[in-house]
């Protein structure tokens, strides 16, 4: 009995290693290449920021996860994925964010919930404010980090 012990510790410990093995290599369980980002980022993250309305009737759906609000479109705000949301860890502080070679600087009210894990997820005015060309709204590669 010990000895079946034994070995299924060892059958994990070797297990992990190299699951840990594959993570740090930037490959899931099935050795395919994923997305190294930082969970937290410090310095600049890549992400991907997408339009979303903070107001009452707008697509953002519910009130601010952060205060329990609706906020103006008019205001510099931003969503973040879970991870970076990281249980309201970030609400209220700015974060910069890095489009070509414009930057803005946007308050944190709420988390971007069912969203991919890198996206950043801006009102209007943050659009308005990077110069990003009317017709490239929707999606656009960003770098960010925390103000």
């Amino acid at each position: 009995m010990k000895t079946s012990k034994v070995v299924f510790l060892l059958v994990m410990i070797t297990f992990a290693s190299c699951i840990e093995a594959r993570f740090k290599l930037g490959e899931n369980l099935r050795g395919k290449k994923t997305h190294n980002r930082p969970l937290f980022a410090s310095g600049n993250a890549n992400a991907v920021m997408t339009l979303n309305s903070f107001e009452k009737g707008g697509d953002g759906g519910r009130p601010s996860e952060c205060d329990g609000k609706y906020h103006s479109n008019n205001n510099l705000l931003v969503a973040l994925s879970t991870r970076w949301y990281n249980h309201g860890q970030r609400c209220f502080n700015h974060i910069n964010i890095y489009y070509k070679d414009a930057s803005a600087q946007a308050m944190v009210v709420d988390e971007c919930s069912g969203c991919g894990d890198d996206i950043v997820d801006a009102s209007r005015a943050v659009w308005e404010a990077l110069g990003v060309s009317k017709s490239d709204w929707g999606e656009a590669d960003i770098t960010w980090s925390d103000a």
